[in-house]
């Protein structure tokens, strides 16, 4: 018997460099939104309400980024995490993802134009 020991590959469980590269970037996505939804959030609690420096009013396009950074963040933790369990549906998931993002944004854009008129 041999002593050497194999290298391991990097690839998750005999995936492709692709589909890893796919599931790291919807985990990261999802991260960057967390990200902007803490930013914008943090600016309004430390220079309002901490601060007092500034008096920044909560208007309904903030409103609708905050709502937007938040549900974008969660929807893609949910994905990369769904993905994650069932491989053998990655494309069908996407589509739904797509599919999703596309009808959130399509509603958030209408409901401000309607609180705005």
């Amino acid at each position: 018997m041999s002593k050497v020991k194999k290298k391991p590959t990097g690839l998750h469980g005999g995936l492709s460099e692709e589909e890893v590269k796919f599931e790291k970037i919807m985990h990261f996505s999802g991260w960057i939104f967390l990200i902007a939804l803490t930013l914008l959030m943090g600016t309004f609690v430390i220079f309002d309400s901490v601060l007092g420096l500034i008096e920044l009013e909560l208007n309904a396009s903030t409103f609708t980024l905050m709502i937007f950074f938040g549900t974008n963040s969660a929807i893609n933790f949910g994905l990369a995490t769904r993905i994650k369990k069932n491989r053998d549906q990655k494309r069908i998931l996407y589509f739904d993802w797509l599919m999703g993002e596309f009808l959130l944004s399509i509603i958030a854009i209408i409901a401000v134009a309607v609180y705005q008129w």
